[in-house]
């Protein structure tokens, strides 16, 4: 038994997206065999509801507060160094105290260290192993954010792309970095020379995402999820609804576009027509997949795996994927996901698909073995335990 401490950037409950989903479901499995504290900020006094959750898998919980009006001083400050603001909307004299504290009360075998933004806090706490899990390389996702974007946004952007680009060498004071994908790991050693980096997927909980028999009669529901504030999201579905779907509109005159996800921003409630929903927050997502005739990613920048193209290939629902959500996955095309690199080629493969019940069935049956092999949220915490004996064995 391992005594191990997950030092999370966001209270990772409820566990419906993102960073919260991975914490949540990896520390929930190890937790039958290893006993587990969790360190995290508490932005929202309303998330302390959720602490008897919690509870049930962290022997102790040690909350660190961060109000809001502290975070927007972080970045007004951070505006004049040169670190990224990402990393600067956390700084904590607080955290690092709660740190300190921690690491000499406990003796920990290893420190878990979720996302770039925490890693300030143990850079150079070198008297325990400590692995960084990161979501995506981060340079590499602001790279793409520069590429999609123009005007203001694309100077922004270009400022926080140097920014992240330099500040990634704190990777390498790391016993380990995990990231989600090949493509993120190659960007990480080739372009930042970054040392002992490692690939943990994100995965699926199989047991609530599942689909005993889908059914493929459906043809009139393109679905796309996530979280709908989240600017790979808003381009992505802003970009389909309008390059991509009315000219699907035009062969099936029926089909209709429906975005499910949490706080859609006012870009996003401006799609809504007769034949584009936006739903909100949806608790039970499971449903939503077993409307869907196809399930779309036209992400044009980001990094790592998409929760959503996993979660519908746990359904085996077809998906059409842009190289964003697509890189990460190690398959082919087809293997419940076909890739589509430009606007004709995704017009061409979701119009395949929405016209050929067999392929749908096909593709989608497809999805669903490879995530029993490759992503089930208990196949993923295996691989952690794995990197954790690595980095324990080497101290």
């Amino acid at each position: 038994m391992m005594k191990l401490l997950f030092a999370a950037n966001r209270f990772p409950y409820p566990p419906y997206r993102g960073d919260k989903l991975k914490i949540y479901n990896l520390a929930k499995r190890l937790s039958v065999k290893h006993e587990l504290h969790l360190l995290t900020f508490l932005e929202d006094e309303t998330d302390l509801q959720y602490l008897e959750e919690l509870k049930k898998i962290f022997t102790e919980i040690h909350l660190v507060k961060l109000p809001k009006k502290q975070s927007y001083w972080n970045v007004l400050k951070g505006i004049m160094s040169t670190k990224p603001l990402q990393v600067a909307y956390f700084e904590s004299a607080a955290m690092h105290e709660k740190v300190k504290d921690l690491l000499h009360q406990h003796t920990y075998d290893a420190v878990h260290v979720q996302h770039l933004r925490m890693a300030q806090y143990f850079e150079h706490q070198y008297q325990v192993p400590r692995i960084l899990d990161l979501p995506d390389a981060y340079s590499l996702y602001w790279k793409r954010r520069i590429e999609a974007t123009s005007g203001f946004k694309k100077i922004f952007n270009s400022i926080e792309f140097k920014r992240v680009k330099k500040y990634e060498q704190v990777l390498n004071r790391f016993n380990q970095t995990l990231v989600c994908s090949k493509e993120d790991k190659n960007w990480l050693e080739q372009e930042q020379h970054i040392h002992k980096v490692g690939i943990l997927p994100n995965g699926v909980d199989t047991t609530t995402f599942h689909n005993i028999a889908h059914d493929y009669t459906q043809e009139k529901t393109i679905l796309f999820t996530g979280n709908m504030d989240y600017a790979p999201n808003v381009d992505a579905v802003q970009y389909f609804a309008k390059e991509i779907f009315p000219i699907l509109q035009q062969q099936f005159p029926k089909v209709k576009f429906v975005i499910a996800g949490q706080r859609p921003v006012e870009a996003v409630l401006a799609l809504q027509s007769d034949s584009i929903e936006v739903t909100g927050f949806i608790k039970d997502l499971k449903e939503v997949y077993k409307t869907a005739a196809i399930v779309v990613a036209p992400l044009r920048f980001g990094a790592g795996t998409q929760n959503k193209v996993l979660e519908a290939m746990a359904m085996a629902v077809p998906v059409v994927s842009m190289n964003v959500g697509f890189q990460g996955l190690n398959i082919e095309s087809g293997e419940g996901v076909i890739l589509a690199t430009d606007t004709t080629t995704f017009i061409k493969a979701c119009s395949g698909l929405l016209a050929d019940k067999a392929q749908r069935q096909t593709v989608g049956e497809m999805g669903k073995r490879v995530i029993q092999t490759q992503f089930d949220w208990d196949v993923v915490s295996d691989k952690l335990i794995q990197y954790f004996n690595l980095i324990l064995r080497k101290a």
